[in-house]
């Protein structure tokens, strides 16, 4: 399938997923990323969700990297397609940004070569790691930016389409990893 027709089809079933379902599904996505090798890293990447998008609530995985004493970096977007990523702490002041997207106002920087993990926000991804975005190209710049070892994690409602996304561009960054609440996929 093409980028566009997946944006459309899982923009529609995200809509039908229940407040208490993505509830549900966010903390056995928590529970299931338990099972993946990187918990001795120092920087843990992770997007702050859309409400209103009904995205994967990451506040159950930033609990537990938390809890974990991960030191959990969030993202503001400050160009059309560029973003700088903060450590989260107890100071840290969020503000909706105009896409809905809570961002740190100010705090520590810190830069790309620095972040071991990343989990990447995605409407679908298939059988090989491919994902798709909302198309803004934000998170493949970004990626394109850290170290190649980084790990990238999706994060999905849903499965993996089991056909390849056939417009797949050479900016496209493959995942290594995504976590639905029914498996982890290894790519």
């Amino acid at each position: 399938m093409l980028k566009h027709e997946l944006r459309k089809k899982y923009t529609n079933l995200r809509a039908e997923v229940t407040s208490e379902q993505a509830s549900d599904f966010s903390l056995a996505m928590a529970n299931n990323i338990l099972q993946i090798p990187i918990w001795d890293f120092f920087y843990y990447h992770i997007f702050l969700s859309i409400e209103e998008k009904n995205e994967v609530d990451t506040l159950p995985l930033i609990t537990l990297l938390q809890g974990k004493d991960k030191n959990v970096v969030v993202p503001k977007v400050v160009s059309s397609n560029s973003m700088e990523n903060y450590l989260l702490t107890d100071n840290t002041s969020l503000k909706k940004s105009a896409w809905g997207v809570p961002e740190p106002l100010d705090g520590i920087e810190v830069p790309e070569n620095k972040i071991d993990v990343v989990f990447v926000p995605l409407l679908a991804f298939d059988v090989l790691g491919n994902r798709v975005g909302y198309g803004k190209g934000f998170y493949d710049t970004f990626l394109n930016k850290c170290p190649k070892e980084t790990i990238k994690i999706g994060l999905s409602f849903f499965e993996a389409e089991s056909e390849p996304i056939t417009d797949v561009n050479e900016n496209d960054v493959k995942l290594d990893y995504c976590v639905t609440p029914q498996k982890v996929y290894t790519f």
